[in-house]
């Protein structure tokens, strides 16, 4: 499949292990390649749900893509009440963001951006997320015995508070872990 992707080489440009592992799933030869540095600030006046394909697109411009490249960025954030909630910087803003998604929905959004040396292409994919009432003793298991620092909104969903706090999700399950793969298939087909 995606024979199509044969005359590029395909560049990740992520440190996640999750969208590592979700792109390898395509079955598709890829390398990562990260800059680091890369601003990721958007104007304060952009609607939150548009922050994360703003940011894919920021995350592009930074590289030089060759002709034969093909370059992939993404972007997660969650939104609770129009709000941004992002890395947490330490263990109790990370408490402070899941005791916020608790007992609620959130929206979970990903920009993807696509791009080569003749087109770039980007779209955004949201999945809202309901979150089951968490105890602070569950909060506090999560925080010490995981590592929600790198992680939007302070937690993975494949992690044990995924298991625990997720009733349920609208929208595509890999979004939440980072990339909604589907959509990026669906595109990179067209390459």
């Amino acid at each position: 499949m995606l024979d199509n992707l044969k005359k590029y080489d395909v560049v990740l440009a992520s440190n996640s292990p999750r969208r590592r592992e979700l792109l390898s799933g395509l079955g598709i030869d890829f390398r990562i390649e990260v800059i680091d540095g890369v601003d990721e600030t958007y104007p304060a006046s952009l609607p939150a749900h548009a922050v994360a394909e703003h940011i894919a697109r920021a995350k592009a411009t930074a590289y030089c893509v060759s002709a034969d490249e093909l370059l992939i960025t993404a972007d997660t954030v969650v939104i609770v009440d129009d709000e941004i909630l992002g890395k947490p910087v330490d263990a109790d803003q990370a408490r402070h963001m899941l005791l916020r998604l608790s007992g609620r929905s959130h929206d979970v959004v990903t920009g993807v951006c696509v791009t080569t040396a003749r087109r770039v292409e980007s779209f955004s994919c949201t999945s809202v997320v309901e979150f089951d009432n968490l105890s602070p003793e569950e909060i506090d298991h999560y925080v010490t015995c995981y590592r929600p620092m790198d992680k939007a909104g302070a937690y993975g969903i494949q992690e044990w508070i995924g298991y625990v706090g997720v009733k349920g999700i609208k929208g595509s399950y890999f979004n939440v872990m980072g990339l909604p793969i589907q959509r990026l298939y669906s595109l990179l087909k067209t390459f």
